[in-house]
C-alpha cells in the first residue's frame, strides 16, 4: 500500500530538482522515492547487523559449532560476570 510523504522545500530547489530528474526521464516523485530507499537501504542497521549474524552463523557452522555450543557459551560468559 503506498502513501502520501509531504515535505517543504523552497520553489527553486523544487524547480531545480525536478530539471534534474527530467534529465534523467524521470519525475521528481520517481528520483525521490529512489533516493529514500537507496538512504533507507545504506541506513538500516537492523540489516547490518543481520547480515553480520548471518555471516558469524555461516563462520561457525563451517568451524562444526552448534546452535547449542552458542547458547552454552553465552550462558558461561554471562554467568562469569
Amino acid at each position: 500500500m503506498e502513501t502520501k510523504l509531504i515535505i517543504r522545500i523552497d520553489k527553486s530547489t523544487k524547480q531545480k530538482f525536478s530539471k534534474i530528474a527530467r534529465t534523467e526521464g524521470k519525475t521528481a516523485s520517481t528520483k525521490v522515492r529512489e533516493l529514500v530507499s537507496s538512504y533507507i537501504e545504506e541506513n538500516d542497521f537492523s540489516r547490518v547487523i543481520g547480515d553480520i549474524w548471518d555471516r558469524t552463523a555461516k563462520r561457525l557452522k563451517k568451524k562444526g559449532y552448534t546452535e547449542k555450543d552458542v547458547k552454552d557459551a553465552i550462558k558461561s560468559v554471562r554467568a562469569s560476570k
